[in-house]
């Protein structure tokens, strides 16, 4: 099989880089290549993409390599914008914490702050209940069009926010825009995994979720700038905060209505008569996707779900350890992150000092990140890197945990920052679970589900941190220590040994079959994804 490109050694060993002759052969060698088994892959004959589909296609590293820039420039863009209003709005209700916003709402008791952990549960179980009925809509309709249609409702409601006026209106508000925003995430991988192979997605999803980080950035420079507007026209500056950010969203979420096309071959539009890409772009586009994973050829985009469907997904145990993972690996380091705004302003900084102060931990989890994920791809692992993200937070944990009741507040600082500056592994999760599910309709659903998993995490993260241990939450700090070493010594050994042993399984059957009776099998089999003797889990 041909070398495929490597970031890694791009940058760290460039010496080792194959150079290639850019207008030799890139395609790649796939199933459709042997005339005994290429039939019973064959795309469904209504795949929106058929009509460009042929295994006969060839194209140059040149051609390629010039067609995933544009790619990146007209797809990848804007999902990251999109993804952006996501994270616009999610990160202002801390801002606002650092501002006024609980003590004008009179959500506070006695210091504490139980109403806010009861909008952050809100807030989640709405997410949580909404991700697979957003799946559900989204492969009826499409992504390409309701990703932009809700990023345009959440965002009337998060501008609604100016207009809070104690409790009961932010949980309603806290409730929609959990329903609002679940399932977006999975959407727009899925949109994602029709443009990009199964090699080029995990960089990218990792470049996909730094944009979390520039945007938490920007967002903090935003609050301190937009907070000392308080008392302008006699409005607190939290409320400037939210019908400003509102009004952002929204016009991102027109931007991504215009931007957004349904497919590779379906980029012509009234307002885009001409469309992005030749018909030989096309051509290059739909076969080197397809010879990826020919799997993403079994469904339209505008096919919805059957329950039959539905229900399998759900029961596919073997993505039951993906799940796992997901509930408890981020729990580490969720409180310390959600209340960091909040611990700062209790230890003796001001609201704007507070603001700028999360901002180092962000820069820095920008480069971690990149770090994991090239690490990812430079050893094909995705078990043991996933597991360095708690690995890396368990003695920053341990630190925050021995520190006096009375820490000099730059020390702790100092410990806040590196615990929150942790290589985030959940892009590789996110990838290794889509990987897994192996086909389009169930990794729609699969994607959902371990989204379910990881925001049931922030619903039990938002219970560890209790009013009766502030303000220094070490019972918590405990707790978080505990879990953070049942992730590394127990959990994710335990998922690799798991894959390896289910692979063996497979590979035991399938390697004793002949020729034939491997093409008797896939023509005669009612598998699908990894249900399949052929498939392999990833680990």
């Amino acid at each position: 099989m041909e070398e495929q490109f490597s970031w890694t050694k791009s940058i760290f060993r460039p010496k080792h880089t194959v150079s290639r002759d850019p207008d030799a052969i890139a395609t790649r060698r796939s199933v459709f290549d042997d005339p005994g088994l290429a039939q019973y892959y064959w795309p469904n004959e209504d795949y929106e993409n058929l009509h460009r589909f042929d295994p006969t296609a060839r194209w140059t590293y040149r051609e390629e390599r010039a067609l995933v820039r544009k790619l990146d420039w007209r797809i990848m863009l804007t999902a990251a914008i999109g993804f952006s209003a996501l994270n616009l709005d999610r990160s202002n209700i801390s801002q606002a914490n650092s501002d006024n916003f609980l003590q004008d709402l009179e959500l506070t008791t006695d210091g504490n702050y139980p109403d806010f952990n009861l909008g952050n549960t809100v807030f989640l179980l709405a997410f949580l209940c909404a991700e697979l009925p957003s799946q559900l809509v989204s492969k009826r309709i499409g992504p390409d069009r309701w990703i932009p249609a809700q990023i345009c409702l959440w965002s009337f409601v998060s501008l609604s926010q100016f207009w809070l006026t104690g409790r009961t209106s932010f949980l309603v508000c806290r409730a929609l825009l959990g329903v609002l925003q679940g399932g977006f995430i999975p959407d727009l991988i899925l949109y994602l995994s029709y443009f990009y192979t199964k090699t080029e997605l995990p960089m990218r999803l990792a470049l996909f979720w730094m944009t979390e980080n520039f945007v938490a950035i920007l967002a903090s420079f935003i609050a301190y700038g937009v907070l000392h507007m308080d008392g302008v026209a006699g409005i607190a500056g939290w409320r400037w905060l939210f019908i400003i950010e509102g009004i952002l969203t929204l016009l991102i979420g027109i931007f991504c209505f215009f931007n957004m096309p349904p497919s590779p071959t379906q980029t012509k539009a009234w307002f885009r008569p001409k469309g992005w890409f030749t018909e030989r772009e096309e051509i290059v586009m739909v076969n080197r996707v397809l010879r990826d994973d020919p799997t993403k050829g079994d469904m339209h985009n505008r096919e919805g779900l059957t329950l039959r469907r539905l229900w399998t997904a759900v029961c596919d145990y073997d993505l039951w350890p993906i799940y796992i993972l997901g509930l408890m690996f981020g729990i580490p380091n969720s409180p310390p992150s959600t209340y960091l705004t909040l611990l700062l302003t209790n230890i003796g900084f001001n609201t704007f000092d507070t603001n700028l102060l999360t901002i180092p931990s962000l820069a820095i989890g920008i480069v971690t990140m990149f770090w994991i994920t090239l690490v990812s791809e430079s050893v094909n692992e995705r078990t043991i890197v996933s597991m360095m993200m708690d690995l890396w937070t368990l003695p920053f944990l341990v630190a925050l945990y021995a520190l006096p009741s009375n820490p000099n507040p730059w020390i702790f600082f100092a410990v806040a920052t590196g615990l929150l500056s942790y290589p985030y592994t959940h892009p590789i999760q996110v990838g290794w679970c889509s990987r897994n599910a192996g086909a389009v309709a169930s990794r729609t659903v699969n994607a959902s589900l371990y989204n379910m998993f990881v925001q049931v995490s922030g619903i039990v993260s938002a219970q560890i941190y209790v009013s009766s241990d502030a303000p220094r939450y070490q019972r918590g700090n405990k707790t978080l220590i505990i879990i953070c070493c049942v992730n590394i010594f127990i959990l994710y050994p335990a998922t690799k040994v798991y894959y390896i042993w289910r692979n063996r399984q497979r590979a035991k059957v399938w390697d004793a079959m002949t020729t034939e009776e491997r093409a008797h099998y896939l023509s005669t089999t009612k598998d699908v994804g990894n249900r399949r003797l052929d498939f392999r889990f990833a680990h």
